[in-house]
């Protein structure tokens, strides 16, 4: 059976939201943060990393929340995973979600609540702040003529990048100025296998 391997206050958060979606069996190993947990031999043998989270499948084992997200979509195939010119646009997102938004999100987070207070830097803050302003432009303006981001219904791309996204929606930075982009997050996020996997990380 597919076991997904972290607990859901992590990036596990994103890979049980994606097995959720797609409606196929799998069992969730709350393995923490730690010495006992990420950083014990028994889990390094699955991600020599000592990430959360990873992901086994028979005798498949994989790390990277998004390269584990692609395998459960693909698993389930269409509607999650569309084949043909979608499928690539899927996988564009997805890098897109990777490379452009979370490393400016995550500046951000680190400076505003998610390290301790006299570990925060304001600047580095309002730098990832503005930076992540930027991606979210070219966000907005693909979302002005669809609901999702291949089009009229929700797919693995659309669950990566609003994973991606989450910490920064649910910590209220400022989707004032993207109006598209808010509304998207609150169609994907309040989704029934997205509050699912939400009571897991937020319970």
């Amino acid at each position: 059976m597919l076991t997904i391997h972290g607990v859901a206050r992590s990036r596990g958060f994103r890979c049980l939201w994606a097995a959720e979606e797609a409606g196929i069996p799998y069992r969730h190993d709350p393995v923490p943060f730690g010495p006992e947990g990420s950083k014990g031999a028994a889990y390094l043998a699955i991600n020599p990393n000592g990430k959360l989270p990873a992901m086994t499948d028979g005798d498949l084992a994989l790390f990277e929340s998004l390269a584990i997200n692609m395998h459960i979509a693909g698993k389930a195939g269409a509607p999650l995973l569309p084949g043909g010119d979608d499928g690539a646009r899927a996988l564009q997102w997805t890098l897109w979600a990777a490379t452009e938004a979370e490393p400016n999100a995550m500046q951000w987070a680190y400076h505003t609540f998610m390290r301790p207070p006299e570990q925060r830097d304001p600047a580095q803050a309002a730098a990832g702040a503005e930076a992540l302003r930027q991606r979210l432009a070219v966000l907005e303006a693909h979302l002005a003529d669809r609901p999702f981001l291949l089009g009229p219904g929700f797919t693995i791309a659309d669950c990566n990048l609003a994973g991606v996204l989450y910490a920064s929606w649910f910590n209220k930075f400022d989707y004032d100025a993207f109006p598209k982009v808010a509304a998207w997050l609150e169609r994907c996020l309040t989704r029934p296998a997205a509050l699912k996997a939400r009571a897991l990380r937020e319970g």
